[in-house]
């Protein structure tokens, strides 16, 4: 049974290394400036006496735009992930390659996303920037950050939550550009999600009742790393009403698929406390099924009324 930190982290190294190969050999080399029409962009307002940003300049519909700012302001909060992953894994060996590599792509994220943003005046740039300081400025925090298992398994999950938001944010906005920006910023959060799912299944082997702790813990209190946004209440709920991402998403897209590959209900040679680690995760499950059908019913029902108005 592995419990040390360090041990783990030493245990765990020869599949760090093995899968970062594998996602060195499947990244695509891309370039964000290539996704930008810049031949769309106008000078802003300001030192430059520009044209000042108005609600029109973009035909980009409004939920599509929330979902956009949410989207890009998580991005933004880099540097305090950053700081999260390499204090918990260290910036030596495979594991410090892996997080400069992973902070590197998801830099290009933020930077395509912003400049997108700006060039065709999809959101308002005074407003989006001051968003940013304040986020920014709010940092985020690791919930489990001595507890490396809880760490693996949360990224893991959200790293594909991200992927879904983003393919559903550009299918949203109705310009293909975005789309395809989009699709492509997706994509690399599949393979970051792949190599952290994979790290899991190891931990699995080699300590299967405290990984089943970690995921149990992790799925009760999953947070995306942009629920410190101001205003995200509000602005998550305006997402999942127009389908982007909502709880039956988060339940049968996101969890359902990595619980399944770690065959966490399947499993056997569980000592008593992995067993009730996994009771309470089948009982979370469940009851996210009755919270994701209720909010369902809720949203079809306004829409009925929607439409029924005059």
């Amino acid at each position: 049974m592995i419990v040390d930190q360090t041990a783990l982290l030493i245990e765990l190294e020869p599949v760090v290394a093995e899968n970062l190969d594998r996602h060195l050999s499947l990244a695509k080399e891309w370039f964000p400036h290539e996704y930008v029409p810049w031949s769309e962009g106008r000078t802003f307002d300001g030192l430059l006496n520009g044209e000042p940003w108005r609600e029109d300049d973009s035909a980009i519909p409004d939920v599509a735009r929330t979902a956009l700012i949410v989207n890009l302001l998580t991005e933004d909060n880099l540097p305090s992930y950053h700081h999260e992953i390499a204090t918990l894994f260290g910036r030596d060996g495979a594991w410090g390659t892996w997080v400069h590599r992973w902070t590197a792509e998801e830099g290009r994220h933020g930077i395509a996303l912003r400049d997108y943003l700006t060039v065709t005046r999809a959101v308002d740039p005074t407003a989006l920037e001051r968003a940013r300081m304040t986020h920014m400025q709010a940092g985020y925090a690791n919930a489990h950050p001595e507890e490396m298992m809880h760490s693996i398994a949360y990224v893991a999950f959200q790293e594909l939550a991200t992927r879904i938001s983003h393919r559903n944010t550009g299918k949203a906005t109705g310009d293909p550009m975005a789309e395809q920006l989009l699709a492509r910023v997706a994509a690399d959060e599949n393979l970051h999600m792949v190599f952290y799912r994979n790290l899991l299944a190891a931990a699995f082997d080699l300590d299967a009742d405290k990984a089943m702790r970690a995921v149990a813990d992790v799925v009760a209190g999953f947070e995306m790393p942009g629920a410190n946004i101001e205003g995200f209440q509000r602005r998550a709920l305006s997402i999942a009403l127009a389908g982007i991402y909502d709880l039956r998403q988060h339940r049968d897209e996101v969890l359902q698929p990595v619980l399944r590959q770690w065959n966490v209900f399947g499993r056997t040679g569980l000592t008593a406390e992995g067993e009730k680690a996994r009771d309470e995760l089948a009982a979370h499950m469940e009851s996210l099924d009755v919270q994701a059908t209720r909010f369902e019913e809720k949203r079809e029902a306004r829409r009925l009324r929607q439409i029924q108005k005059p």
